[in-house]
Formats: C-alpha cells, structure tokens, sequence
C-alpha cells in the first residue's frame, strides 16, 4: 500500500521520470522543474498512475511559477490535484490569475459548494500541502516548504479512505482564451533539489575566539573572512577547546651554607687502607 508521501522528484535530471507515466498535454521538464503547457481549451498535466492512498499520508510541493493570465478572461489555472479513479472527485489547489485567488476544494461530481477561496499570493502560497490525518483532511500553504499555515479543513471524505492504491498525483493546467503559457511545480514530498536538505551558517572572522562545550553540530555551510568559502556535506561534528599555558622557573643550590662559604684543599691523594703479607 503505497501512501502518496512516498513518491518524490526534485525534477533536477530534466527527464520526466516513470513515476509520471500519465503525463499529458506536451509538459517537459526545463531547468529542474516540471513544466505544464497552459494553454487555451486544452488540458496539461504531470500525472502519476493510480496507485497511491492519501489516508493517513500527505503530499506536498513548491510552486514556484503558476500560469499568468495573459489574455485569459475567465482562468489561467494552476492546479494541484489529488485524484482516484471515479471522475470528477477529486482534492485540490487551484490557483486562478485572473480572478488572483487560491481556492481549496473537495470535488464530487466536478463541484464543490463549500470551498474556501483567498487570496494568491505567490510568495506566501509558494508551497502547497494536502494531508489526512485523525478523520480531517487538511489544505496548509508555506512560504518556505517548513512554517504551514492551514487553509481548510473538512471531515475526511468517504473517498479518501476507501481509495487505497487508487490515488494519483495531478499537476495540471488549462486557460479558457488567451496566450499560451505554462506553469512550473517542483520538489514533490521534498524540500529541496536531490533530496531533504536543511541548511545553516556559520561566519568566522581574524581575532575571533569560539568556546563551547563539547555538543553534535551539523555543519552545512561555512563562510570564511579573507574571501574564502567552505562548503561541506551535513555531518555529525564534536567541537571542543582548551586554552593551556603554563610559566616556571626551576633554581637549586646545596643545602646549608651558601656556595660563596666553600673552602677547596687539592693536595696528594693517598689511600687510608694499607694492606701487608700475609695478604695475598
């Protein structure tokens, strides 16, 4: 039973992988994103087989381009979609240029009266997130893939449970007029291109001192003074110091009178035994 966070694509090798075997409408993937055509009365999409459960799983992604309107007059859609196999039912992200708004909805049928409708905002709505968990389907948006905010929630729909193995990921995008265009999704179920990669800093500069007990860092990025960098993979780092010194002086002189007290006699030296016959 394969939950949807399982699959994940950075799209960094610019060939849209297997996991996309349904793909549709002419979508490439340029630059390590994946790009969907949106163009005028004609669908698009990056979209998996239908072998995935949402139940007690998420999926989430960045968006870095949606479709801009360029003519259109009704929609230039951007669409992020969970989809089973009955037609019209369905979870998802919309965003809409031209009307400006990001709307969350849960489709039967291709409807859904309830929907929650804001405001886009392609820096705060850059990351988009559908997850169920505890009976509640939830739609939370990010600016940076890591803070959510939650948009919607609803009960989970029946679907959602009983379509195991039969989910599927649809990033998808249409127009109603206007100019053709495309939209760009990128780093499924991942944070970042090739993998989850968290990143920090550390700058170091002359007449500086560090002190600290001994503790596990993990060292991402380091920049130096002096216009130097040093870049390195995470890994599990023990820092400690220890500041030593020591000054001494060591001095002897005998025991009892001072050396200046001496008197030396140098004479004939004689031997205080003597020895005679019988000794032999």
């Amino acid at each position: 039973m394969p939950l949807i966070s399982t699959l994940v694509d950075s799209f960094s090798d610019n060939v849209i992988g297997p996991e996309w075997g349904n793909a549709y409408g002419g979508c490439s993937e340029v630059g390590g994103r994946a790009r969907v055509p949106c163009v005028a009365g004609t669908y698009a999409g990056y979209q998996t087989a239908k072998m995935y459960t949402l139940a007690g799983s998420s999926v989430f992604l960045q968006v870095p381009l949606a479709a801009a309107a360029n003519g259109a007059t009704v929609e230039a859609q951007t669409v992020f979609s969970v989809i089973t196999s009955t037609a019209g039912t369905n979870l998802l992200f919309n965003i809409n240029t031209v009307a400006g708004t990001l709307r969350c909805e849960s489709n039967v049928d291709y409807f859904d009266s309830t929907a929650v409708s804001i405001t886009y905002s392609a820096t705060t709505h850059a990351w988009l997130r559908i997850r169920e968990t505890g009976g509640n389907v939830y739609w939370d948006t990010s600016p940076d893939g890591t803070t959510w905010t939650n948009r919607r929630t609803i009960a989970t729909p029946a679907w959602v449970t009983a379509a195991v193995d039969t989910c599927a990921l649809d990033l998808w995008s249409y127009r109603n007029n206007g100019t053709t265009n495309y939209c760009e999704f990128d780093n499924v179920n991942t944070l970042t291109s090739g993998g989850t990669v968290y990143y920090a800093t550390a700058a170091l500069s002359a007449d500086s001192a560090l002190g600290a007990t001994a503790a596990k860092t993990t060292v991402i990025n380091a920049a130096l003074s002096g216009d130097s960098a040093l870049d390195a993979l995470p890994q599990a780092t023990l820092y400690a110091e220890a500041d030593l010194s020591v000054t001494g002086e060591l001095s002897a002189e005998p025991a009892g009178s001072g050396v200046d007290n001496i008197d030396l006699t140098i004479g004939k030296p004689s031997s205080r035994w003597e020895v005679s016959e019988p000794w032999i």
